[in-house]
């Protein structure tokens, strides 16, 4: 009788599991394996939600249907991505990634379908987009909630159809595209502001993954944090540096607000800077609930207290700045932006720091 089965092309990770479950081992104790997926992509599953993730990875990419990963910034959406993709039948074709949120609205569109020329101004010759480029292929839709709703209806015809017409142009071209699309948006609230359409929604989550948290997956710290240092050792030609325990077991307690890509870069400055204990004076928990910078590391003597205080109503202040500007722009994160004069990227990054939309969801929760 069969216990269980694993579907080709497998991994040796899945195969481990398998056998594991099979023979009754303590799944536990199994330590996870770097999966190298590209130059600077990895993939690590150490701990049991990262286990199934791979797994269920594994069964949708033999599935030509779309899949939709959700997650905070950081967490990885994107190395599942390039997973999915190895994993599948089109592996040997084109992997394309496109961030909605990175390309200004207005020209968002011809980087995805491109341009005949005369289209528009400046368009002296035609150029094909993202779709045409990745047939055969996948493509990965980076922030597909910072999508304009109208281009939402012609990427729901793509779905629907695998048919697009350039910009400027009338003959219709028909593509063969597998498409995976990524957010950290909360999805219902994007619906009922009419941020995201809802049969867009519906016709991308025919399989969704959720990827949790780093904070959610502790076991596989030391595996990525020993990882990161031996890819940026090599990088910048430098020589590895160790974790001593008080380091590792800081790493171990800190909540990684920016996850995969906030420890990536802690790596790389304590890579640079060489001090065990200003890596772990960072990583220590202050008032405000998350970490701050190198240069704002303080022992427990009265200039560090006041410059505590004085950081926590800097932070507090401006964080009710963020709120009231998100407010009154109805959740427009891009014209909260523009009115808080910062680019949009560093008002994400706030919006994390500070929880500012756990917040706002927490109180619609508790009043709906």
């Amino acid at each position: 009788m069969a216990h269980d089965y694993i579907t080709k092309p497998f991994q040796k990770a899945e195969l481990d599991a398998v056998i594991d479950q099979c023979l009754g081992t303590n799944q536990q104790n199994y330590p996870g394996e770097v999966e190298e997926l590209s130059d600077d992509t990895f993939f690590i599953a150490a701990s049991p939600v990262m286990r199934k993730l791979r797994s269920q990875a594994a069964l949708v990419a033999n599935v030509d249907i779309p899949v939709l990963m959700l997650g905070e910034s950081g967490t990885g959406k994107e190395v599942m991505a390039k997973l999915i993709h190895k994993l599948s039948p089109r592996a040997h074709r084109t992997f394309l990634k496109v961030n909605c949120a990175a390309v200004p609205a207005d020209l968002l569109e011809s980087e995805l379908f491109g341009y005949e020329a005369g289209a528009f101004t400046g368009a002296n010759h035609p150029k094909p987009g993202k779709f045409e480029i990745c047939n055969k292929g996948t493509i990965l839709l980076d922030e597909i909630g910072e999508m304009p709703p109208s281009l939402q209806a012609k990427l729901l015809h793509v779905l629907q159809d695998q048919q697009f017409s350039r910009l400027g142009s009338r003959s219709v071209i028909k593509v063969d595209v597998r498409i995976l699309a990524a957010t950290n948006i909360n999805i219902p609230e994007a619906i009922a502001n009419k941020r995201l359409r809802e049969d867009l929604y519906y016709r991308l989550n025919a399989f969704t993954l959720q990827i949790p948290p780093l904070r959610e997956r502790k076991e596989e710290i030391p595996i990525l944090l020993k990882h990161f240092m031996a890819r940026m050792a090599e990088q910048y030609a430098r020589p590895t540096l160790s974790f001593s325990p008080e380091l590792m077991q800081a790493c171990l307690h800190y909540h990684w607000p920016g996850n995969l890509r906030e420890l990536g870069n802690f790596i790389k400055r304590y890579l640079v800077l060489g001090d065990d204990k200003l890596a772990i004076n960072e990583l220590h928990p202050k008032s405000d609930g998350h970490g701050a910078q190198f240069a704002g590391a303080h022992g427990g003597d009265a200039e560090g207290g006041l410059k505590s205080v004085a950081r926590g109503a800097k932070d507090e202040a401006e964080a009710e700045a963020i709120s009231r500007a998100l407010d009154e722009t109805n959740w427009n994160r891009k014209q909260a932006a523009a009115l808080l004069k910062i680019s949009y990227k560093a008002l994400l990054y706030k919006i994390r720091q500070y929880g500012i939309a756990e917040t706002k969801s927490h109180k619609l929760t508790a009043g709906a």
